[in-house]
């Protein structure tokens, strides 16, 4: 795999995001994993260093796990995984192995615990949790909980210090 700057064509990032979404992959200390679509990203720099935040909702299963992680990877694939990706955005955790039934591949990631979801067009991001802050609803604009939360769940953003990033 070759090593890339975290902001490349970040323009194929955001076209991901928005066309089908990345894979959020975590790891727990009980070495549970878990894989989950994700669509809410932010990438950029915090505290000086390169950062890639998620929202995860805290009815997920996803995050009970990183509740108890010390990391989480992120793969925003280029082709061919709308099928996987909606399985995984569509199905928890706690009642399906969601790897096994979508025939996803791990594999070892560089620099953290948690493993990569191997697909050969895509891109890899290995994070270190340094932040976990969970929204306030008050503080969200109306139209947003209006809109968004109409079941009040809300999400907990992980700021994850991005440890390497790859093709």
């Amino acid at each position: 795999m070759k090593e890339v700057n975290y902001f490349h064509d970040y323009g194929k990032i955001i076209t991901t995001l928005r066309q089908s979404g990345a894979f959020l992959t975590v790891k727990d200390m009980a070495d549970k994993i878990n894989v989950m679509t994700i669509g809410w990203v932010m990438l950029g720099v915090m505290w000086r260093m390169p950062m890639l935040m998620v929202a995860v909702r805290s009815s997920r299963y996803t995050f009970q796990l990183l509740e108890n992680a010390d990391d989480f990877t992120v793969t925003f694939p280029f082709s061919g995984m709308s099928k996987e990706l909606n399985f995984c955005g569509t199905n928890s955790g706690r009642g399906v192995d969601k790897i096994k039934t979508c025939n996803l591949l791990l594999s070892a990631a560089q620099k953290t615990k948690t493993p990569i979801i191997d697909i050969s067009s895509a891109r890899h991001y290995e994070c270190r949790i340094v932040q976990a802050t969970a929204m306030d609803k008050e503080r969200l604009s109306s139209q947003y909980r209006h809109d968004l939360y109409q079941d009040d769940a809300y999400h907990t953003y992980y700021f994850g210090e991005i440890l390497a990033c790859y093709e």
